[in-house]
């Protein structure tokens, strides 16, 4: 019979801190005026969970953060929460999270390298990230594809790439510390 795996103390430890750190990490954020998206530290959290946990690890870090948003704690970026948030304009980056850092986890691989974090989160949790991010806008605000654009990827794509580097830097000597590749 196989003994069914559970998680470990040190597991829960740290997905609570990857929950604590995204839920921080969304009210550093920079208002930009032509859009309501907002430059956030969230997505370099998000990033870093994705290094650090394992896919199902990093599922359940979001839904958590996601549950917590939608229950009215203010954990969402700007120190925003609610159902409203989350069907609003932007909350299809809210509900892209779900999906793409799991994906992120995933593609990160067994090893711990730099170059195949920053690959993932680049090639795979970004456009899934703005994929999310497009249609609500495209929903919500009723523009096109090109307006939506300019309000949820162009202004983003410098800052989410250096984010993801920044993520990966980290999540690779986070790994070290903790003896482990988060697999």
């Amino acid at each position: 019979m196989k003994q069914k795996e559970s998680m470990s103390v040190q597991k829960l430890t740290k997905m609570a801190l990857c929950v604590a750190l995204c839920c921080v990490s969304a009210y550093i954020s920079i208002p930009l005026p032509f859009t309501p998206a907002m430059i956030t530290a969230l997505t370099l959290s998000m990033n870093l969970t994705a290094f650090l946990l394992t896919p199902k690890e990093t599922l359940i870090v979001l839904l958590a953060y996601t549950l917590l948003g939608c229950i009215g704690l203010t954990v969402f970026v700007g120190g925003t929460s609610g159902f409203g948030k989350v069907f609003g304009p932007t909350g299809g980056f809210i509900l892209a999270f779900i999906v793409a850092y799991p994906v992120v986890s995933w593609l990160k691989g067994k090893g711990n390298s730099f170059l195949r974090y920053v690959l993932a989160a680049v090639f795979a949790g970004i456009p899934i990230t703005y994929i999310g991010g497009l249609t609500s806008m495209m929903l919500v605000l009723n523009v096109g594809l090109w307006e939506a654009m300019v309000m949820a990827v162009f202004p983003f794509i410098p800052g989410d790439v250096l984010k993801a580097a920044a993520a990966a830097f980290l999540g690779v000597k986070l790994n070290k510390a903790f003896g482990s590749s988060a697999r």
